[in-house]
């Protein structure tokens, strides 16, 4: 008979044969209240913790997000369920019956609330399923007392090197690690990522970059995090994670460089997203994102160019952003000898002020360049300040809207004439 048995009948109680069982029953019972104040708090609270979650995430929170009350469902059943059973541990009130089914409950609870996590972060279903199987199994055992017995079945299969077991059981244990650090990574990445974009004093330079350091950050601290759970001593691996170290060094130095020189062209704000660049000869395309290895690079085509970061580091890049989002357009046009020159070229400026993407500061121009062989050559310049969009459409419409003033004024355009004689 258990403690809460001999203090009644400390007190002169008399404890019928049943007392175990109603104790019991009393602990299933308050096992099903945990459970019932957890559906109602994922019911009730649940909407109001999925509102506040999209909106501290945004789009991040697309997967995440839905699963929020069955989280909290489940969450704040395991946690009642966890209390209960610590305040009985703790007084020596738990019957093996009722640590059965607190140890049932709460390893069901916290496995559900593990699958609903790890499928949030978009992790495979076999994945989540298998480290809930294992947080169940061994929630479940701890309760009933028999983890010692099942961790000591699993150590058995395995192998020593030196001083350090590598058993199925360390397996496993490695394995459910490196999926919650993996599970922490990507929500950290998450939560932070956000905090940095709705940050209102840095610019979307800057927050790309502190994302980037962030993101950094979160792994080597993930890494060294691993390594305490895992109880791992670097310095046995000294000599190996030396050569390993040298021979990564030299197979990703390449990869190193772009990184850092991704970081650079963040911190300097040479190339950012959203700056118009040259790409090869003659392509135009406007930054759309600055990775870790390359630039993507999209043009007027659609085509979209990956540049690794190096090159845009240490090759000439003509940006029309840098400083100035203001470019300006050259259009050529010829008109005939014989036309009235002046109110052609009155013409040219008035289809380039009509045009909606010309700027009326700094004001078009038009410059006579040539008596060519068929005509006067001119040049119309005209200035936009959204290259992204394209030039070659300016081009088309200023030359639409002059090809109508001509003919409605009579301005007559050259085309090559030959004049072939018979003798």
């Amino acid at each position: 008979m258990n403690g809460a048995l001999a203090w009644l009948r400390a007190q002169g109680i008399a404890i019928p044969e049943g007392a175990q069982a109603i104790e019991t029953a009393i602990i299933a019972a308050l096992i099903a209240g945990a459970l019932a104040i957890g559906f109602f708090a994922g019911r009730w609270l649940g909407p109001a913790a999925e509102e506040l979650w999209k909106r501290r995430l945004g789009h991040h929170a697309e997967a995440l997000g839905k699963r929020v009350p069955s989280i909290l469902r489940h969450g704040v059943a395991a946690l009642l369920i966890a209390i209960l059973q610590a305040a009985l541990d703790a007084s020596g009130l738990l019957p093996p019956l009722a640590a059965a089914l607190i140890g049932f409950f709460l390893g069901a609870a916290t496995a559900r609330m593990t699958v609903q996590v790890l499928r949030g972060l978009n992790l495979p279903s076999w994945m989540a399923w298998a480290v809930a199987l294992f947080l169940f199994v061994a929630i479940f055992s701890h309760a009933v007392g028999g983890f010692a017995t099942l961790k000591g079945t699993l150590d058995s299969i395995g192998f020593d090197v030196g001083s350090k077991r590598f058993s199925l059981f360390w397996l496993i244990v490695v394995l459910v690690t490196v999926v919650g650090l993996f599970a922490g990574i990507r929500l950290a990445n998450r939560l932070v990522g956000q905090s940095i974009v709705s940050a209102n004093g840095l610019d979307p330079t800057q927050k790309l970059l502190a994302q980037k350091l962030a993101g950094i950050a979160i792994v080597i601290a993930a890494f060294f995090l691993g390594i305490d759970l895992l109880d791992i001593d670097l310095t046995t691996f000294a000599v190996f994670s030396g050569a390993f170290g040298l021979a990564i060094g030299f197979g990703l130095q390449k990869t190193i460089g772009n990184l850092i020189a991704g970081i650079i062209l963040l911190m300097d704000r040479s190339i950012k997203p959203g700056d118009v660049i040259v790409v090869g000869d003659k392509d135009v395309g406007w930054v759309n994102k600055i990775g870790v290895r390359a630039v993507s690079v999209i043009t007027r085509d659609g085509k979209e160019h990956l540049i690794p970061n190096e090159d845009l580091m240490t090759k000439p890049v003509e940006n029309w952003s840098y400083t100035d989002r203001n470019v300006r357009v050259r259009i050529p046009v010829t008109v005939a000898y014989d036309c009235d020159l002046k109110l052609a070229q009155e013409l040219m400026l008035r289809a380039a002020a009509e045009s909606p993407r010309v700027l009326d500061s700094p004001r078009s121009n038009v410059w006579l360049t040539k008596f060519g062989e068929i005509g006067v050559e001119h040049e119309i310049l005209v200035w936009i300040n959204d290259p992204e969009s394209g030039v070659g459409n300016v081009r088309s419409d200023v030359l639409n809207r002059l090809w109508v003033l001509f003919r409605d004024n009579h301005i007559t355009l050259p085309y090559p004439r030959r004049d072939v004689r018979m003798v």
